[in-house]
């Protein structure tokens, strides 16, 4: 069962940053039922999310320690951090496992080869580059099979 699905106890899981991605993710979450909140510094990146979404939202600063705690990240069952900064992705990543100890943090990173720092951390990863280039050898390697 993943993080998305629904579950017999609440399972609060904290979005930070509203991009497309940010959205979306909430958006499935909301609309299996689970339990979400989404932070974004700009009130209106909240629009990406669809007219059902039935999850809360926080306007602020993720990095900010009383932001999270406004956001009950105590009682967060994941922080997934998908700003369009790695900086800001690591610092909320970091402070979620090692102030708030959070099972499960997960964050979206640009530069591939920051990832060994968030491995240190216990903190999962997403690279949309290497997420693109895994499923384009895919699709030409699918090609290449039906040329066979």
């Amino acid at each position: 069962m993943g993080l998305f699905a629904k579950r017999k106890e609440e399972r609060l899981i904290i979005i930070i940053g509203c991009s497309q991605l940010g959205a979306n993710i909430a958006n499935t979450i909301s609309d299996s039922g689970g339990s979400v909140l989404i932070i974004d510094r700009n009130e209106e990146a909240f629009r990406k999310l669809a007219n059902s979404f039935g999850g809360l939202t926080v306007i602020g600063d993720g990095t900010e320690i009383s932001v999270l705690l406004e956001a009950d990240i105590r009682k967060a069952y994941a922080v997934i951090a998908v700003t369009n900064n790695d900086n800001t992705n690591i610092l909320v990543a970091q402070m979620a496992k090692e102030m708030f100890h959070i099972p499960n943090v997960i964050a979206r990173l640009y530069d591939s080869e920051r990832e060994c720092v968030y491995n240190e951390f216990g903190i999962d990863t997403i690279c949309p580059a290497e997420l693109s280039a895994k499923e384009i050898d895919k699709i030409l390697s699918m090609g290449n099979a039906a040329e066979d």
